[in-house]
């Protein structure tokens, strides 16, 4: 099914975003945990690529698995990273192989051995070229792409970064799903600052649970996102303590998640980092 036709069914589009595991053991539990989170009929699921554009062959296994074995529908990422036109091509027909119908077009991160991101020789320097090359070549994708709520990390001008956004949703964008953020004012200024700008596809929240405290701090520093000041000093008094956090941070994504749905969010798209208690905890709760 493509992701784009089931928005505006009436109900919220919840989904779950997984990466590919470095070994068999991690490979096997991140099935015991989309069995868990499958109990929540999530509607879609996603899977990463690896830093720096590797595990590609993973990524696209792991979703026509997903699809075929565990009977959820899955979205494959698909980035510019270390590859040029031709395996991008090999990539995408592969997909079309296993009857995969959704792909997330992004740049991607640079490896960790390049200051900046440079595109692969024949390859792709933005998302939008990705995006138009899938539409070029006759692929039949529903095709996602990313929004920055708060701004690209490396486009500090967030008015140049919709611009960004508007020549993706142009080339051929279906959906966006944005990056984490935890202050809602963030992604409401957002959507309406691209609404004005003439996007119109769905806007779909990014929520990451806060369960473990230096692993979000080390996110936010790597993604330009900011931890509300009042959220920070919660944070901060049970730093020691992680149930605690867990706890903090479980209340305040249910809380966010309330918010966003009540106020017209087509749905969320939780980054569950391969674990399904925190996610499990706040769907019911919004549900229930």
């Amino acid at each position: 099914m493509r992701i784009a036709d089931l928005f505006g069914r009436g109900e919220p589009v919840f989904s779950f975003e997984f990466f590919p595991p470095k070994t068999q053991q991690g490979v096997d539990n991140l099935y015991r945990t989309i069995a868990h989170l499958r109990e929540l009929e999530p509607s879609f699921v996603s899977v990463t690529y690896g830093a720096g554009g590797t595990t590609r062959e993973l990524t696209v296994d792991l979703v026509a698995r997903i699809k075929a074995e565990i009977g959820l529908e899955a979205m494959a990422h698909l980035t510019c990273v270390g590859a040029g036109r031709n395996e991008i091509r090999a990539v995408l027909d592969e997909l079309t192989r296993r009857g995969i119908e959704n792909v997330l077009a992004l740049r991607g991160d640079p490896p960790r051995d390049q200051a900046a991101f440079q595109p692969a020789p024949d390859g792709f320097r933005f998302a939008a070229e990705l995006v138009a090359f899938i539409r070029a070549g006759g692929y039949g994708f529903c095709i996602g792409g990313a929004g920055y709520p708060e701004g690209h990390v490396e486009c500090p001008d967030r008015d140049a970064d919709l611009a960004h956004l508007v020549a993706k949703v142009d080339a051929g964008l279906d959906f966006v799903i944005t990056q984490l953020f935890f202050d809602n004012r963030d992604y409401f200024a957002f959507v309406a600052r691209a609404r004005r700008a003439g996007i119109r596809v769905p806007i779909v929240p990014g929520l990451m649970p806060i369960t473990n405290l230096a692993q979000i701090e080390r996110f936010t520093r790597m993604c330009g996102a900011r931890i509300p000041a009042d959220l920070t000093s919660a944070l901060d008094r049970v730093r020691d303590d992680e149930e605690a956090v867990r706890r903090i941070g479980i209340e305040h994504a249910t809380a966010q998640s309330r918010e966003l749905i009540e106020k017209g969010a087509p749905g969320i798209h939780f980054y569950t980092l391969n674990q399904s208690p925190a996610t499990r905890a706040i769907l019911r709760a919004i549900r229930g």
